[in-house]
């Protein structure tokens, strides 16, 4: 799954990363109900991190509603996302109007607040963009076995 960006240099923990980023691809419509995503043991191999990293976002990930689980079969978006980011775009539509209020009342011009919302448009990524690995960044795990010694004493 090369749509997730995972920065190994921020204090973030990896599996909340996880979580923000599949979130945020279901919320943009770039995954799509019932699609299946990939295996822990897949993504772990593709990003390099621990499959149990991998396990705990995806845990959270259904304890949210955002994907499911089948039995022998993997993991899926759920179908119900849909109206949850109906009622999101809702919610955020009813903030942004009681904000333009606010600034109405305060007299702020709305070519100011329109600047203001536009910034905050493009300052996040855009939403047709394909989040990938970033391979470069990710530290090398090179990972040794103790070798088993019979000391004698």
């Amino acid at each position: 799954m090369s749509k997730i960006y995972i920065d190994f240099r921020s204090r973030k923990p990896i599996y909340e990363q996880l979580i923000d980023n599949i979130s945020s691809l279901v919320m943009r419509g770039i995954m799509q109900p019932d699609e299946p995503i990939p295996s822990v043991r897949q993504l772990a191999s593709e990003l390099g991190i621990n499959p149990n990293t991998i396990h705990k976002a995806y845990m959270e990930l259904e304890r949210r509603g955002i994907i499911y689980s089948v039995i022998g079969r993997g993991s899926f978006i759920n179908t119900t996302v849909n109206d949850a980011v109906t009622e999101k775009k809702l919610e955020l539509y009813a903030k942004i109007s009681a904000l333009a209020k606010e600034a109405r009342n305060i007299g702020a011009p709305l070519d100011d607040v329109l600047a203001a919302a536009k910034e905050g448009w493009n300052d996040g990524e855009d939403p047709q963009e394909i989040i990938a690995v970033d391979y470069a960044r990710a530290p090398m795990r090179h990972r040794t076995r103790a070798k088993k010694t019979d000391e004698k004493e």
